[in-house]
């Protein structure tokens, strides 16, 4: 059986990943983030995905950069909070273009690495992705995952982000702060 893991950031996969091998899956990474404001903060992120894929020797299947379609898809919920609606919108749009790589490459299943963060509904994504063929439900921060991801960081020497990266997030580090430019 083989899964197209959905890879936010390399910080997220790095422990997710180490936890599906050592449960013996066969995975391929898929990088698609349109939600990731700016280009710059897209190619970090995927230039350090790209030093992850390497060191567990994984197939990486990268998406264009198409902040445009993902903007369009959560119009109208640009000052919604953190957490709620615009994230469950945004979730939703992530698992259905990976479950449409998945079927277009062959993929017995799919699932994403955004179950890691401590700041991402679990349940929600869950929720969402039952309702999607060949999802494949995975919590990656129970067992301590997520602090495995930031000692796996650190050992690889991975870029960390300190926010999400959507655009209109309510974090001073992100360059919007809900919805209304700084």
């Amino acid at each position: 059986m083989r899964l197209l893991l959905h890879s936010c950031c390399a910080p997220c996969a790095s422990a997710s990943v180490e936890q599906l091998l050592a449960a013996g899956h066969s995975i391929e990474l898929f990088y698609y983030m349109p939600n990731i404001y700016s280009l710059d903060e897209y190619c970090k992120r995927l230039a350090s995905l790209e030093i992850l894929a390497q060191y567990f020797q994984l197939k990486l299947h990268i998406c264009e950069y198409e902040h445009g379609a993902w903007l369009s898809a959560v119009r109208g919920l640009e000052t919604e909070k953190e957490g709620g609606v615009r994230c469950f919108l945004c979730y939703e749009f992530l698992l259905q273009a990976t479950q449409k790589k998945a079927q277009e490459l062959g993929f017995d299943y799919f699932s994403t690495t955004l179950t890691i963060s401590p700041y991402k509904n679990a349940e929600k994504i869950n929720e969402i992705g039952s309702k999607l063929n060949g999802f494949e439900f995975f919590d990656f921060k129970q067992n301590n995952g997520y602090r495995r991801s930031i000692e796996l960081s650190r050992e690889l020497g991975l870029y960390r982000q300190k926010f999400c990266a959507c655009e209109f997030s309510p974090l001073p580090t992100s360059p919007l702060r809900g919805g209304v430019r700084k």
